[in-house]
């Protein structure tokens, strides 16, 4: 079988008998593992998908639905999940191996895989992250650095970084990734696939590691913008209102973008004048007040990672716990000043949503992250683009360009809404040439 291909087509041709969830399972597992680590999965075991597209096969149709079956949108379709997400039967790393053998064989499934697993999604294995899911490259001291299948020497970002690989190699479809300060809209922006954050609160960490609760995030990253609306149902199967036809849209000024790759920039005015062409009137803002979001981010973020990973520092490779002993060195007086600057800036972004309804820049400023560089200082510089939204609460879709991918966002509960235009948008994009 001939992968990858886009859900939609696929799931078609499931409902229409010309494919089956056996047979696609089989052609994903080929592709398993495909970069040159060989890490995109920390755990995977082919017999145990085999039965799950087995089951899959075997639920009954009625009508109905998006395809007509009455079967769920993701019904066959071969997905990956982050391995900070419990699967009954198999060992959670959380990308630390202290932590494998700590947490030891899970009892029950997490909610995600739960609910994955009811829709008759084909979970293909856990994927690669980087450690505690506390950093933007993809690089992991006891798992192997992730890099890109097809593209070698070249990380595939993270912290969802085997996410990210597993739907390049087309060992999934859709890959369930986490987002707590950029974790799939970088891997996503990296790597040239499209991404969706949900907002903040939806879905159910039930048996899912938490790193920082207050910005802590599921979702997906996949392959064509087009899938989009499909990727909805997993974290809010009952849909939340009317579709919302958005209006306008701002882009934040040059002043702002003025440490990003100039190809980078030319992929952001494309993604830009497609949304003109879908009639909404766009807009330049100045926010150089984000520039205080990540001194505001990075703080409480260690905060609470101190406090889940409390006891095992010393596990967890240096620079990872260097930033844990100081989130545990915050003063209850400090971090309280931390939430009251919290809410004032969410505040103030929320009205920045009530006035241009979506906002638009680069998901990451660089396009590239080499294998074996001193990629040290790219978490500062990647998450300066990104903590706006995390601190937001916010949905961000990211559209794959030409260089690079762009960070669409909207208010938050409107993520139904932002699928939908990221479909009409990626359809007028693909007529396009960069």
């Amino acid at each position: 079988m001939n992968l990858p291909a886009t859900i939609s087509e696929l799931r078609a041709g499931l409902e229409e008998l010309v494919t089956g969830p056996v047979a696609l399972a089989k052609a994903a597992l080929a592709r398993s593992n495909g970069n040159a680590g060989r890490n995109t999965y920390l755990w995977r075991d082919p017999q145990w998908t085999l039965r799950e597209a087995e089951h899959a096969a075997s639920m009954p149709a009625s009508s109905g639905g998006q395809f007509g079956d009455g079967r769920a949108n993701l019904w066959g379709i071969p997905v990956s999940v982050k391995d900070c997400f419990d699967l009954a039967a198999t060992p959670t790393s959380c990308g630390v191996k202290f932590y494998r053998e700590e947490n030891g064989i899970a009892a029950q499934d997490s909610w995600v895989a739960e609910q994955l697993r009811k829709a008759g999604a084909v979970i293909t294995g856990k994927t690669h992250l980087h450690p505690l899911a506390y950093g933007i490259t993809g690089e992991n001291p006891e798992f192997g650095d992730c890099d890109q299948p097809g593209n070698p020497g070249a990380l595939t970002g993270g912290s969802s970084s085997g996410a990210a690989a597993s739907v390049l190699e087309g060992s999934a479809l859709a890959a369930i990734g986490t987002d707590t300060g950029g974790s799939i809209r970088g891997p996503a922006a990296l790597c040239g696939l499209a991404g969706y954050r949900a907002s903040i609160g939806r879905g159910d960490w039930r048996g899912g590691a938490h790193l920082a609760e207050s910005f802590d995030t599921m979702g997906w990253i996949f392959r064509d913008l087009g899938d989009a609306p499909l990727l909805a149902e997993t974290f809010a199967p009952a849909r939340l209102g009317e579709i919302r036809r958005y209006e306008r849209f701002a882009v934040v000024q040059d002043a702002f973008l003025h440490d990003c790759e100039p190809a980078i920039a030319q992929s952001l005015s494309v993604v830009e004048g497609g949304l003109g062409a879908l009639g909404l009137r766009g807009t330049t803002i100045d926010v150089d007040w984000w520039n205080d979001a990540f001194n505001i981010f990075a703080p409480i973020q260690a905060w609470e990672a101190a406090r889940v990973h409390a006891g095992h520092f010393d596990k967890i490779q240096r620079a990872i716990r260097e930033r844990l002993e100081w989130g545990s060195g915050i003063a209850d007086s400090e971090l309280a000043v931390l939430r009251e600057r919290h809410a004032e800036f969410r505040d103030r972004l929320d009205g920045l949503f009530r006035e241009y309804e979506l906002i638009l820049l680069p998901a990451s400023p660089v396009a590239r992250l080499s294998v074996g560089a001193d990629n040290s200082q790219a978490r500062s510089r990647i998450l300066r683009y990104t903590v706006p939204f995390s601190l937001g609460g916010n949905p961000v879709v990211t559209i794959p360009g030409a260089v690079g991918g762009m960070q669409l966002a909207a208010a938050r509960e409107e993520d139904e809404s932002l699928l939908e235009l990221a479909a009409r948008l990626g359809s007028r994009l693909v007529q396009k040439t960069y």
